[in-house]
């Protein structure tokens, strides 16, 4: 996602509706859905921001966790000879699969 907002460690999506002449957006990474909207730029970015404020607040209000929470696990579909070529590469470091690609994405999370 190239248009996003960020805000106290939250991210929120930001498009446009040529047909409603409107920004709006929703705060990602959360399990529940906040939405914002506002017809410039900068009502967006305001609108964002005060949401992500209300929300800390209703989950602290709630005792819950703003955060969406993650199992740890993920299927990812990729080409069968990049599977391969990623299966071989781990073999040859005498690691598993899972533990390559977790490098691998540590590996690009740290370099960004």
């Amino acid at each position: 996602m190239k248009d996003v907002l960020t805000y106290k460690g939250f991210i929120g999506s930001a498009h446009f509706s040529d047909e409603d002449k409107v920004f709006h957006g929703k705060i990602e990474g959360i399990d529940d859905l906040v939405t914002f909207e506002a017809r410039d730029v900068d009502g967006l970015i305001k609108a964002f921001r005060n949401e992500v404020d209300d929300y800390v607040t209703l989950c602290k209000v709630l005792k819950k966790k703003p955060e969406k929470s993650y199992k740890g696990s993920f299927n990812i579909r990729i080409p069968p000879e990049i599977h391969r070529k990623a299966v071989q590469k781990a073999k040859v470091r005498g690691i598993s699969l899972n533990l390559f690609v977790q490098g691998a994405i540590e590996k690009e999370l740290v370099t960004k």
